[in-house]
């Protein structure tokens, strides 16, 4: 699988000017390692953006949080009978049970949605939050996938479809951003240890933005038919991406006919279940 990053020189309007070097560059991430010495310098100077507590948008990437260790901080409550069988199906690649790629059945080794939330924690990748009047954009940049929270007062519908990414919907109380989701496809995994989830989950977050470069979320996972208490994961810290409006997420998609490329020729000979090459 091809994952490519291109810096593309552009005229940036003069209220985003920092310096005469970084009028005609755009970043990635300072996580992706795809800024010069320079270009980090110029980053670490930017000035900090005003500070505003609603104000969630930008590029947020959070040091550490990969999705193995979704559920590092959580007491694992025991699974119910149900939770036992899904998981039982499940063949990780990492965790107590993990086995080798290519004797796994992770559904995003064949490209399916990571789903939420496995996305914000995927590898350690940043996400992007984008806010109109009646709702918040969240955009992942693993296969630039997304989630739209609703901040209009409306409710779950009853017969919402399960999705890859939920239903959310939030509101404002006081400076913390209160987000409820429900009807979660079940083909998902919580992390890639392969803890299960069904469609009967939940997820409870708070949003907090103490300060101008720090964003805090804290969540809770209700799943009665899978988990015999609710899971509460302690506090995780992103940090607001520098320049502010600059920044910008990389294009990396899972691309099916390079990923089942890749299985055949990386995952499945080095487990030695590579199909035979047929010689002419």
């Amino acid at each position: 699988m091809r994952c490519r990053f291109v810096s593309v020189p552009f005229a940036v309007v003069a209220t985003l000017l920092l310096s005469s070097a970084a009028s005609a560059q755009v970043y990635g991430p300072a996580s992706q390692g795809q800024r010069s010495p320079n270009d980090r310098k110029i980053a670490a100077a930017a000035p900090k953006p005003a500070y505003d507590p609603h104000d969630l948008s930008g590029v947020w990437y959070g040091a550490g949080n990969y999705d193995m260790n979704l559920m590092n901080g959580m007491m694992w409550p025991n699974y119910t009978d149900n939770g036992k069988k899904i998981y039982q199906t499940h063949k990780p690649s990492a965790g107590a049970d993990g086995v080798a790629p290519a004797f796994g059945n992770d559904p995003i080794g064949h490209c399916d949605p990571a789903g939420y939330p496995r996305d914000l924690y995927l590898n350690g990748r940043p996400f992007e939050f984008a806010q109109l009047p009646n709702k918040i954009w969240q955009i992942f940049e693993w296969d630039r996938s997304n989630r739209e929270i609703w901040l209009d007062g409306r409710q779950i519908p009853e017969d919402a479809d399960p999705r890859w990414y939920g239903y959310a919907v939030g509101h404002w109380d006081g400076d913390t951003l209160l987000v409820h989701s429900a009807d979660y496809n079940e083909n998902t995994w919580l992390d890639r240890s392969g803890h299960p989830h069904d469609e009967k989950m939940t997820v409870d977050e708070k949003f907090v933005h103490p300060d101008a470069l720090t964003l805090v979320d804290t969540m809770t996972i209700t799943d009665p038919t899978v988990y015999v208490a609710p899971l509460v994961r302690k506090p995780q810290e992103f940090k607001l991406q520098l320049p502010k409006g600059v920044t910008e997420l990389r294009e990396e998609y899972c691309v099916p006919s390079e990923e089942e490329s890749f299985n055949e020729n990386t995952r499945n000979r080095a487990a030695g279940t590579a199909k035979p090459v047929e010689v002419r």
